[in-house]
């Protein structure tokens, strides 16, 4: 093991049950936040700034459906002004939640909206810095000047937010790290942290410590990676560096998909202990985010045990959880497929599922049943007793391992210490619980939200050789959330791979209505990875891993990326669907729609 990984210990003290990780009070407003308050729950308004009465009235709709800190974008100082009017607008209302204003490039933007609003978010990566994607060596004595430009710049807000006691949110984002971090950390989740870090010593060294940190990215693994290190970095500094912790997975997109990749991402940190607000940035009205986030934050109370040190597991935590590895194991055939080494991560099903099936598996498409569980041989051990696990790690010969069901340690962690104890030359099959459901009422998003948190942190931290989904009846709802799960996680790609941000007050179209378009488009194209990005705060950035982008460049006028290089500009709105597909099949990535829809 690694250093770094005998570190992620210190990130959470039992990695076998759940604690929440202890961060220090902060306010913003009449709002608590950290400590032993509940995980607060937040949004983002996508109203124009400069509209003070449709802003008012989301910003209600938002507290009514029980967000407690809603977040607004402030482009410029002019749009930071109007900030009072709002803040007076919702206040004669009787609403007293607390305001965050989302500053972008403007530091003076940032100033205006300290006046008004309870809390300022700032991302480091273009507070001062300008990105130009230059490639850039620094001396250590340039650094240390670009520092003390930061400085300059930075603390007069923090003096303003200290005097009015305002909050601050320092955010990092993944696609939108300064040309200086990624000349000296790479596009890394080191980068993340240290651009944040940067930040949080000028506020400590004024005497400020009314923050907290985020770590946010669209990719679930590296977000869960950044948020990790974070963690481990703050622990390294000192006790006192214990900030809460805001958790986002950006970009997730809209319907199940976005739902799944927000489970995995934040629904990990939170089984872990780490995070005390989150937001699920949904491609769709706001307020759909607030039963998604609450629904998140009530699935781990309810889903995880408690640490008790006088049963505490002990275990030698067998990954690096600060960069992601396959856990190695060896291959083995079942029913004609192969899994485990190199091999796909395969799709299980109970037998009583697979016969309701049988007779239409030629109309399932891709979300086939690959292999039944009672007949796949895989041996069930219980990862507490040291008694089967030595009998199974005397065998020579590679056998699927699971966990019984009915096992009392929640999914996660026991799917931990399994890995640890187990040789690594059995592959694993992961469920999604150890309770099958057989009530055919239960509502499927906290299934969902289950499988995709404990499956997905699971592919995530490269455990698995194989999965299968237990907490749905529904044979045919049961397959397509297993793949999606796959897909969210990265795991194994089978459709088309969205990244879309959801709507804010910088959108220059209609996000929610676009995407439902090229995705009706695009749809098909296996494999093929999209970004669709309202403007280009985080748009070049958080496009690094796509195949295509579509962005916001000016009002109605879009342009289109390939990876992060813009190559087509300004182009009608309403062309620009089809532009798209015209550029997919320059890149010889298009194909066909198939004539027959897969029937799940």
């Amino acid at each position: 093991m690694t250093e770094d990984a005998h570190t992620a210990l210190h990130y959470c003290p039992d990695l076998f049950a759940y604690q929440r990780r202890v961060s220090r009070e902060i306010t913003i407003g009449p709002l608590k936040m950290g400590g032993d308050n509940p995980v607060r729950i937040q949004s983002m308004i996508t109203t124009d700034t400069r509209d003070t009465d449709g802003c008012v009235q989301e910003i209600l709709e938002l507290a009514e459906a029980g967000c407690e800190l809603v977040r607004i974008t402030a482009q410029t100082r002019k749009y930071a002004e109007n900030l009072e009017n709002i803040v007076n607008g919702i206040r004669a209302a009787g609403c007293e939640v607390p305001l965050v204003a989302d500053i972008h490039f403007k530091p003076d933007a940032a100033l205006e909206a300290a006046k008004w609003v309870e809390k300022i978010r700032v991302n480091p990566g273009n507070f001062v810095d300008k990105k130009k994607f230059e490639i850039r060596e620094y001396t250590d004595e340039q650094y240390e000047e670009e520092l003390e430009r930061i400085r300059e710049e930075f603390t007069p807000l923090v003096e303003l937010c200290k005097s009015k006691n305002r909050a601050m949110r320092i955010g990092t984002n993944h696609g939108s790290l300064s040309d200086r971090i990624m000349n000296r950390y790479g596009d890394t989740p080191l980068g993340m942290v240290e651009s944040a870090l940067e930040f949080a010593r000028i506020a400590r060294d004024n005497d400020y410590h009314n923050f907290i940190f985020s770590m946010k990215a669209s990719n679930p693994k590296v977000m869960i990676e950044a948020y990790r290190l974070l963690v481990a970095r703050l622990t390294q500094e000192g006790p006192d560096w214990n900030y809460p912790i805001h958790l986002g997975v950006t970009e997730a997109g809209d319907g199940e998909d976005g739902r799944i990749k927000s489970a995995i991402g934040i629904g990990s940190l939170l089984a872990d202990g780490v995070g005390d607000t989150i937001r699920v940035s949904l491609t769709e009205d706001p307020v759909k985010e607030i039963p998604v986030a609450q629904a998140l934050v009530d699935n781990i109370e309810f889903s995880h045990l408690p640490h008790d040190p006088e049963n505490q597991q002990r275990g030698t935590l067998s990954y690096d959880p600060f960069s992601y590895k396959r856990r190695a194991s060896k291959e083995i055939t079942i029913n004609d497929f192969k899994l485990g080494g190199a091999n796909t991560v395969r799709v299980f099903t109970s037998q009583e599922k697979y016969d309701a099936l049988s007779h239409k598996l030629d109309k399932l498409g891709d979300f086939q049943p690959e292999i039944v569980a009672e007949t796949s041989g895989a041996v069930e051990i219980d990862p507490e007793n040291e008694k089967e696990i030595a009998t199974i790690n005397s065998e020579a010969k590679p056998t699927l391992v699971t966990i019984p069901d009915g096992h009392p340690m929640a999914v996660i962690h026991a799917y931990r210490l399994l890995a640890c104890k187990l040789d690594a030359h059995h592959p694993i099959l992961l469920k999604d619980t150890f309770h099958p459901s057989n009530d055919p009422e239960k509502d499927f998003q906290d299934t969902l939200l289950t499988a995709a948190r404990n499956i997905g942190s699971l592919l995530c931290d490269g455990i698995g050789d194989a999965i299968l989904i237990q907490g749905e009846q529904a044979p045919g709802q049961s397959l397509r959330l297993a793949y999606n799960v796959l897909q969210a996680a990265g795991t194994r790609i089978f459709k088309t791979d969205y990244v879309a941000c959801p709507s804010c007050g910088r959108t220059l179209f209609n996000l929610q209505e676009t995407t439902q378009k090229i995705r009706a488009a695009t749809g098909h194209l296996k494999g093929v990875r999209i970004a669709i990005m309202g403007c280009i705060v985080n748009g070049p950035g958080e496009m690094a891993d796509a195949d295509f982008g579509y962005v916001g460049g000016a009002p109605n006028k879009i342009n289109l990326y390939v990876n992060k290089t813009p190559v087509k500009f300004n182009i009608p709105e309403d062309e620009a669907v089809e532009r798209l597909m015209d550029l997919i099949k320059e890149h010889d990535k298009w194909i066909e729609p198939p004539s027959v829809v897969a029937e799940i």
